[in-house]
């Protein structure tokens, strides 16, 4: 079976590019087809298959600036020839879902609808010009985004959350397939001690909002760490207290002990699902999580942690307090992160799609088609 795999852009390692791993170990044969590849700032995994990029990768300095190209993006996804495939995944947040799939099987693992063109534009605070062209080019994005969708043959949402997206924007059902996590590795300690401190992680971005988590703090007095890097980097040292360590990126290895460590994991965004969260979750470590978006799923409030109801850093700090004075034993905290691991999320991700692959092209095909 001929397959190729669409990801919006390979610049990172993000909870994206996790599910694009997990994806090609289950298609390992597959093409990535993606709008720009930066060489080096994927895992060696994802650079050992066969990378196609658009003809904006050839754009002089695109990597430091590609996202001012988000009107040419459909167009670029659109160049890709995919005549020769079977089956076509589109792992999107963006564009990649609107690739024309011929006469592929498309399915799309969708972790969100372009969120800076539907419904969260203000969680990535944009100065006044960059606010300007945004107010010019959403209209026709949204009804391309929406054309696009009607390419896509099966969506999968990467939570409730999302799959309530989709029907809202593109009139779409979603299954729900929650995204893995390696719960192998992200394990408590043999012997689990929690230091005093508070730990935020991941891309330090503006809908993140960690300059409500840093505000926080800075008001309490309490020992946080930050780990993570991005474009709010700059801006979150210069807030920070003396009681406040942004520490930049970090390994696997130091994450884990992070989790290990923290006496809880703070999460300020709007998550479309929280990979991180469960991370913590899975070494043990309670969630203090805006209560909206993907994260009800993940934190029972009171059992693995805390939904706090407003996204401000007052809210923030008194959820703190009230995760001080609870108790978290470690498998409790950790009662459902398998719902979450790498094994489940390949065998619901191979059932899906072994179902639609004989749907669509017929029992007789079955076993040439299947995944390997």
């Amino acid at each position: 079976m001929r397959v190729a795999i669409i990801h919006d852009w390979l610049n990172g390692m993000r909870g994206g590019e996790r599910v694009l791993e997990e994806l090609l170990g289950i298609f390992p044969g597959a093409t990535i087809y993606t709008l720009l590849h930066e060489p080096g700032k994927v895992s060696s995994f994802i650079e050992s298959h066969r990378i196609e990029p658009s003809w904006l990768n050839r754009i002089p300095g695109i990597y430091r600036c590609y996202r001012n190209f988000l009107p040419l993006f459909p167009a670029a996804i659109e160049s890709f020839d995919l005549s020769e495939y079977d089956l076509v995944i589109s792992s999107s947040h963006s564009v990649a879902k609107g690739i024309r799939p011929g006469r592929a099987l498309h399915i799309c693992y969708c972790h969100t609808p372009m969120r800076y063109i539907w419904d969260a534009e203000d969680d990535y605070r944009f100065d006044p010009l960059r606010r300007l062209a945004m107010q010019c080019v959403r209209t026709p994005l949204q009804h391309w985004d929406c054309e696009a969708a009607n390419r896509v043959h099966h969506f999968i949402a990467n939570s409730q959350f999302v799959r309530e997206r989709i029907r809202r924007y593109y009139g779409r059902d979603a299954a729900v397939i929650y995204p893995p996590v390696n719960t192998r590795f992200f394990r408590p300690a043999s012997s689990t001690r929690r230091g005093d401190f508070y730990l935020a992680a991941g891309a330090l971005v503006p809908y993140k909002r960690f300059d409500l988590i840093v505000e926080a703090f800075n008001k309490m007095g309490r020992r946080l760490i930050v780990a993570g890097n991005g474009s709010e980097s700059g801006r979150l040292y210069r807030m920070a207290s003396a009681n406040v360590e942004i520490r930049g990126d970090v390994t696997d290895d130091e994450l884990r002990w992070l989790y290990r460590s923290a006496k809880g994991l703070i999460v300020a965004a709007r998550e479309d699902f929280g990979i991180v969260a469960v991370e913590a979750q899975s070494c043990g470590c309670p969630v203090i999580a805006y209560g909206a978006g993907g994260s009800p799923e993940i934190v029972q409030d009171g059992v693995n942690g805390i939904l706090f109801a407003e996204q401000d850093a007052d809210d923030i700090a008194r959820a703190v307090l009230r995760a001080d004075s609870m108790v978290w034993p470690v498998e409790q905290v950790r009662h459902q992160v398998e719902a979450f691991s790498r094994e489940t999320f390949e065998d619901k991700v191979r059932e899906f799609i072994g179902v639609r692959l004989e749907t669509h092209y017929g029992s007789a095909n079955r076993r040439h088609l299947q995944p390997a």
